[in-house]
């Protein structure tokens, strides 16, 4: 067990491998609050190209963003929340820890 990543920090890895590398580079990529669930799919397979990444720890990690409300889904895309719109439009960077602290202050 010494060395093993608990279930909750292995959650947290997949959102912060999630929203830094694919989901945050990806809305500043298409400059809009939305992106299909298709542009994401692409991107998360560059990812994985590139780093060998697992893109089933991926797709968790994509849902478990959802579940802490930084992104929503709407039929085949995918939003993020309001609060972080503005990071977006400066195109700053906004890394996991300010995102989930910007989406759960409202």
């Amino acid at each position: 067990m010494l060395g093993e990543k608990g279930r909750y920090a292995s959650a947290t890895e997949g959102r912060r491998l999630v929203w830094g590398e694919i989901v945050w580079p990806l809305v500043l990529e298409v400059n809009d609050t939305v992106f299909s669930a298709e542009r994401y799919r692409k991107k998360r397979d560059e990812v994985a190209r590139a780093g060998g990444a697992d893109t089933a720890k991926m797709s968790r990690g994509l849902a478990s963003l959802v579940q802490k409300g930084m992104l929503y889904k709407e039929g085949g895309a995918y939003g993020i929340h309001y609060r972080l719109i503005p990071y977006m439009r400066l195109k700053a960077e906004c890394d996991y820890a300010t995102a989930v602290q910007e989406a759960q202050s409202h």
